[in-house]
């Protein structure tokens, strides 16, 4: 892929733009849920990506969740850190490591911190695991810890590659 860092090689089925209309969300206390989204990972010439996600209600297409952020790796190993910002005022910092052969990621939060107005619960634990599937479809799931309840899945969905 052209202007892709050579240090992203080990991440460099990432790369481009996924879309899911079948992403589904669950979570103790809450109804279980569905949603559409868009992620892109691109890469500047640096060695990461800059991340962007947008999810929309299935049915009326509104707005839903935000994030943007970065993906980078420490150059000449599999180690990896995710900043994210959240539009709901939550950062948080991932870190974790990829598999090259099996083309997976997990990261796990290594320190959150959320805008003094941010509704409640408050998250206090994220773990996110990225899959390739196929050259064309990216699993990822996600789990969360709140103040109120244990590590538990919350979203999960099967992006399909569109650029």
């Amino acid at each position: 892929m052209s202007g892709l860092h050579d240090a992203l090689a080990p991440i460099s089925w990432l790369a481009g733009r996924w879309v899911t209309e079948n992403g589904r969300g669950s979570f103790p206390n809450i109804p279980d849920f569905q949603y559409h989204e868009e992620l892109e990972f691109i890469c500047i010439g640096q060695p990461m990506f800059n991340y962007t996600s947008t999810s929309k209600h299935p049915e009326k297409g509104t707005p839903m969740h935000q994030e943007r952020g970065f993906l980078r790796i420490k150059p000449g190993t599999n180690d990896l850190a995710f900043l994210v910002s959240h539009n709901f005022g939550l950062t948080s910092h991932e870190e974790g490591q990829c598999d090259p052969e099996k083309k997976q990621i997990k990261l796990t939060t290594v320190n959150i911190a959320r805008m003094s107005f941010a509704k409640p619960p408050v998250v206090k634990n994220v773990v996110r695991e990225i899959t390739m599937l196929a050259p064309d479809k990216l699993q990822i799931v996600l789990h969360m810890e709140t103040d109120n309840t244990v590590l538990s899945e919350h979203l999960k969905a099967v992006y399909s590659k569109v650029e």
